[in-house]
């Protein structure tokens, strides 16, 4: 099988490699992302590997069955990038990661969580340049604080799990499903707009769709409690930007800590430290000293990107054996990952 692996980075050659000792795959690693002016570089290819930020709209996806892929293998759990009904309607079969490693994610998020509210981001800035004063960096205790947590499948029900049984959180939290396992340790399930009004940390674990885009909006910030926290380790759309700047402008956040952004394709992953970035949105975001931002890093573990890589090729080899695919993506069953 020739595999055209789109948007490589230094790490997924490294572990795609090892995991591939096992299959024997020919693997092409290409730099550029999928995009329609890069899909004709797939023609020859039996699979396209994609990741979270390419773009598989239907235009792309029909130059890619017209040059003769036929497997579409997200190295991730989200898939809100790709046109599902296209896919189908070309005949190319689509699958993914669904659970990689939900302790990275979850960890992450406590970490960015912690980083924030106790300012550790700014503290390590300072020693660096000899200034250990203390004025400025006073935090706030995590025990005893109301924490809502939107969404508790793999990734959310850890974080959940980790605010209430480990730092002895009031956590609140929403979901379709209810986990009892949770109720048990003192999770209480609410309506979303009761978690978004009543809690003082909100940490988001939803995939996106239609339906949750700009889930956190401008309403929803200004009904929210004075000196809200929030995380996003989901997904950026998740947040409506624009409004998110205003309530960081009027003073009624207390932070903010975020590892995706909605405009962050053609930005994150990428050194642009020598380039002037033309989102302003981003650059404006980045200058409130009470936000904490990273490059879509939560995932980025040994045990993770091993996970991913096996996965996937796992994946690649069913497909080309004729066997059932275990994690394919079809559009009646949607509803996109968040990890």
């Amino acid at each position: 099988m020739r595999i055209a692996i789109f948007g490589t980075r230094k790490y997924d050659r490294q572990f795609l490699t090892q995991a591939n000792v096992a299959y024997g795959f020919d693997l092409d690693f290409l730099d550029v992302a999928l995009s329609p002016t890069s899909a004709r570089l797939a023609r020859g290819f039996d699979v396209a590997c994609i990741f979270v930020n390419d773009i598989a709209n239907r235009q792309v996806l029909e130059v890619l069955a017209e040059g003769g892929v036929g497997l579409v293998a997200l190295r991730c759990a989200g898939y809100n990038n790709v046109d599902l009904v296209a896919a189908e309607t070309l005949g190319l079969a689509v699958v993914r990661v669904p659970a990689y490693s939900p302790h990275a994610v979850s960890e992450f998020t406590i970490g960015l969580l912690l980083a924030l509210d106790r300012k550790i981001h700014r503290a390590w800035s300072r020693v660096r340049e000899n200034n250990f004063a203390l004025d400025g960096l006073v935090g706030r205790n995590l025990h005893g604080r109301v924490a809502g947590v939107v969404g508790t499948g793999q990734i959310g029900g850890l974080v959940a799990r980790a605010l209430r049984a480990g730092f002895g959180c009031e956590v609140l939290a929403c979901d379709p499903v209810v986990d009892e396992a949770l109720v048990a340790i003192g999770v209480r399930y609410v309506e979303r707009e009761d978690l978004l009004r009543e809690a003082d940390i909100i940490t988001l674990h939803c995939p996106l769709t239609p339906e949750t885009r700009h889930l956190i909006d401008g309403r929803v910030l200004a009904a929210a409690r004075p000196d809200l926290v929030l995380v996003n380790t989901s997904r950026g759309a998740l947040i409506d930007s624009a409004a998110l700047i205003e309530a960081l402008k009027a003073r009624r956040l207390g932070g903010v800590s975020l590892d995706v952004y909605e405009q962050e394709a053609g930005i994150f992953f990428d050194d642009l430290s020598s380039e002037i970035i033309d989102d302003d949105i981003l650059q404006r975001l980045l200058t409130f000293p009470n936000v904490l931002m990273t490059g879509h890093q939560a995932f980025l573990t040994e045990e993770a990107l091993t996970a991913i890589a096996e996965t996937t090729l796992e994946s690649i080899r069913a497909y080309s054996a004729g066997e059932p695919l275990c994690h394919q993506l079809r559009y009646q069953a949607t509803r996109p990952g968040a990890g």
